[in-house]
């Protein structure tokens, strides 16, 4: 059997690859791991809005306290609010039941270290090992000495009384149109925003357990487009189902994805002399179009493999404080140590409210050179086969020389699910899709 954890946790069919035994023993294996020899171990738990949440919530807290770790049940919240409420509780660690921007018929579960970040591999093997070799974990404490669970009802205020201290304008006279993709921040987001003196438009705030991310969110931000021109709004916002990433829209309808709103924000930080290093850590998957605005702007940029935690790993390493993906991930480690889809949007308006300037003008510092992703459908065992496959490589290599390097070809296996990306950058839109399809249909052929 494989490795359990993918770039974002442990992730499948909730009931059929994650089911209730393989939660268990994560959380009795994970709490072992991270609270050895410790005692008073709290472990911060909360799930997104997905149906299979309270199955998988039971398993992994009847985990946790089988080894006498204490759970801090903190519900549904967005995944930054885990993150933050880790810390802020002084919890050995914080664990998330969410699939993410994946179907319902998906679950996950993603562990924090105490500090708030992802695990790293050495830990996440160490958990592995007990799961997949049988080893017993050798703790099984009795009587008074068995793990509890404490429910804490009030989470999602504690975290957004947090990051509203990251800004220091009210955003009266803005209107948000919002997209809550059913999930985490269905309320959080709404609430908070008001609060803040905007006037709010919101859709997709009425989770009933199996539409999160259906036909909304993230990945389908024309209906935020839509919701922004029909309501006139001045920024359009779509969050995903654990809230850990933003795509934002601008008053005519364009799409402000990752890389613009790292371009904006960015910029906007070193004016005010808070963008540490004057750098942005982002990832090879960023559009081309970011490293020509950057360096306009005298910003420095870095790349690291596609995955926030390798962004993060980066940002730590070298002192940065912004950082993110093309896709919405977007982290101020000044005030989260993961992706969060609601700062960055605080961050955002802010950026409006303070410049005074319409959200389009603010994101023309970047323009993006034309870009098409295509999933391949390759099964988990043979995903990464392609760097074997000279077919492949030799189609990838005359692509790359066709272009004279105005444009790019990228392929990666997807951390999460069966398939393999394949991106390819140049002038030409319609030439790139056929090349991309193409490609993507002889990945197909060669490794199914």
């Amino acid at each position: 059997m494989g490795r359990l954890f993918g770039t974002d946790g442990v992730r499948g069919i909730a009931n059929k690859d994650l089911t209730s035994e393989l939660a268990f023993k994560i959380g009795r294996a994970g709490a072992y791991v991270l609270a050895k020899n410790k005692k008073d171990v709290k472990i911060v738990v909360g799930m997104d809005t997905r149906i299979s949440g309270d199955m998988l919530e039971a398993a992994l807290v009847s985990g946790i306290c089988s080894v006498g770790a204490d759970v801090i049940s903190v519900g549904i919240v967005p995944t930054p609010a885990v993150a933050y409420l880790t810390r802020a509780l002084n919890a050995e660690a914080g664990v998330v039941i969410s699939a993410s921007h994946n179907p319902v018929e998906y679950n996950g579960i993603k562990i924090f270290s105490g500090t708030g970040h992802k695990l790293n591999d050495e830990v996440e093997e160490e958990i592995e090992s007990y799961i997949l070799d049988d080893i017993e974990v050798p703790l099984n404490p009795t009587g008074g000495e068995v793990g509890k669970r404490i429910i804490i009802d009030d989470g999602v205020k504690r975290y957004t009384d947090y990051i509203r201290k990251s800004i220091s304008v009210d955003f009266k006279g803005i209107k948000v149109a919002m997209d809550c993709g059913n999930g985490a921040v269905y309320k959080a987001a709404p609430e908070l925003i008001k609060d803040l003196g905007a006037e709010v438009e919101v859709i997709h705030n009425n989770p009933n357990g199996v539409n999160i991310n259906v036909n909304c969110g993230s990945t389908k931000p024309e209906e935020v487009q839509k919701l922004v021109l029909d309501t006139k709004a001045d920024i359009g916002l779509s969050f995903d189902g654990d809230a850990d990433r933003l795509i934002a829209v601008d008053e005519k309808g364009n799409i402000v994805d990752g890389d613009h709103i790292m371009a904006i924000c960015g910029l906007h930080l070193k004016e005010k002399g808070m963008l540490k290093q004057d750098t942005i850590v982002a990832t090879i998957m960023s559009n081309l179009g970011l490293d020509i605005c950057l360096k306009e702007e005298h910003i420095g940029l870095i790349k690291t493999k596609v995955g926030d935690r390798y962004v993060i790993e980066e940002m730590l390493k070298g002192g940065y404080s912004l950082g993110g993906e093309q896709s919405g991930h977007v982290i101020f480690l000044d005030y989260n140590t993961t992706g969060d889809g609601l700062l960055t949007a605080l961050q955002l308006i802010a950026a409006i409210k303070e410049r005074g300037e319409k959200l389009s003008k603010l994101a023309g510092i970047m323009t993006s050179l034309p870009q098409i992703l295509i999933n391949a459908k390759v099964s988990n065992e043979n995903k990464n086969a392609y760097l074997e496959d000279e077919i492949i490589k030799e189609e990838i290599r005359k692509l790359e020389e066709k272009f004279h390097g105005e444009g790019r070809v990228l392929i990666r296996p997807s951390g999460t699910e069966p398939l393999v990306r394949v991106m390819i950058e140049g002038k030409d839109q319609e030439e790139i899709t056929l090349m991309a399809k193409n490609l993507a249909n002889i990945i197909e052929e060669r490794l199914n």
